[in-house]
């Protein structure tokens, strides 16, 4: 197996040593995350450095897999994505054993495919997604970079979903409409006309939050 390290040791760190556990390639060396978890294990896995230890990590694991969670903004999971890229790190995808992707899907670099996704033919994932546990993809979807489609999310047919997105756990998108970028959909939401703006939209059908 080959050695990776995570970054980021949350609730989602925990779901995504699971993933790696079950699907046997990568042997996890290490979690990266904030100086007083230094020492402590999570899930017998050691916390053996921070972020800035990054440069001199790469030199004997060029293997990485950010699990920092993903709520409403992708700004920690990009920075962290950029500082792994300029010191010629990898980020590669990792899928679940109970996960299904077609052949005919395309996933990019640092994406986690989770317990029970589903991605159907000609979807394209971006990258570093997080596809979590029993999201739907459906065909010829995108899905841009830095995206998190939480549990049980359904993308229908022939969607877009913009760049730094977040759609809730239960929400569901129709066919055949397009997401701006930096959009969150709450949980439980249905989408059922293209928003024309970006924001945060809730309810069924779905409008934009009013934050007045």
């Amino acid at each position: 197996m080959e050695p990776i390290i995570l970054i980021g040791g949350g609730g989602h760190c925990i779901s995504c040593i699971d993933v790696i556990r079950s699907e046997n390639k990568f042997e996890i060396i290490g979690i990266l995350d904030i100086p007083d978890k230094i020492g402590i294990t999570i899930l017998g896995i050691p916390v053996i450095g921070t972020d800035s230890d990054i440069p001199n990590l790469i030199r004997k694991c060029r293997n990485f897999l950010i699990s920092v969670g993903q709520i409403k903004s992708s700004v920690k999971r990009y920075a962290i994505y950029d500082l792994v890229k300029k010191n010629n790190g990898k980020l590669p995808v990792v899928i679940s054993k109970r996960a299904y992707v077609s052949p005919l899907a395309f996933i990019d670099e640092g994406t986690i495919i989770m317990h029970n996704a589903l991605i159907n033919a000609k979807a394209r994932i971006g990258k570093n997604c997080i596809i979590n546990t029993g999201a739907l993809i459906e065909h010829e979807s995108i899905i841009e970079d830095f995206c998190h489609i939480s549990t049980q999310a359904v993308v229908n047919g022939q969607v877009t979903i913009g760049k730094n997105s977040f759609l809730g756990s239960n929400s569901m998108i129709a066919n055949n409409i397009s997401l701006p970028d930096n959009i969150i959909v709450a949980a439980g939401a249905c989408v059922l006309k293209a928003p024309q703006e970006t924001g945060t939209y809730f309810g069924n059908p779905a409008v934009k939050m009013n934050r007045k």
